[in-house]
């Protein structure tokens, strides 16, 4: 008997991806989401950054969302119910995640490898490089799409377009 494929996991950063770091100017104008009373975050004027319409596009690309973010828990908190994501699973980082592993390696990048396991998964970040891309070719045995999302912009139609022609590559 064969297993059925899992889904892919889809590791997501907050900032620089769904908080963008450039000036408001350069980008269209969103409406500000209000918060939930129970939500985190409060009085952090870059969550008026979010857009609340990457909740539901990232939704939709069929992958198992987790926090992949020094935000922890509180992306559940604050950032979820300002995009419209429900309670994701959050990776838990170790205490001492610096120096471990090659130069130019992200901190990140071996917490994630092995938090997949076997399965594939896309990493949305600002901060991957080609020491990144090495390192995952080289320890994870499942297909894994790293992909790095500019900053000051955050996450784009075109962004979107990759990761859907990734995930689903006959139907784009």
């Amino acid at each position: 008997m064969t297993r059925p494929a899992q889904r892919p996991i889809l590791f997501l950063d907050v900032d620089g991806p769904l908080i963008p770091f450039g000036a408001p100017s350069h980008r269209p104008r969103r409406t500000p989401v209000p918060a939930p009373a129970a939500s985190g975050g409060q009085g952090n004027p870059l969550l008026e950054r979010l857009d609340p319409a990457a909740g539901p596009r990232l939704a939709a690309l069929g992958c198992d969302l987790v926090w992949a973010t020094t935000w922890m828990d509180e992306a559940n908190e604050a950032v979820a119910p300002r995009i419209g994501l429900p309670r994701l699973p959050v990776v838990r980082w170790p205490d001492a995640s610096a120096g471990h592993g090659p130069r130019g390696l992200h901190w990140k990048t071996p917490h994630l490898v092995e938090w997949a396991g076997r399965r594939p998964f896309v990493w949305i970040d600002d901060e991957i490089g080609a020491m990144d891309r090495l390192w995952v070719d080289a320890q994870h045995r499942a297909p894994a799409l790293l992909h790095r999302v500019d900053p000051a912009r955050g996450l784009t139609d075109e962004d979107f377009t990759a990761f859907a022609a990734w995930l689903h590559p006959r139907t784009v």
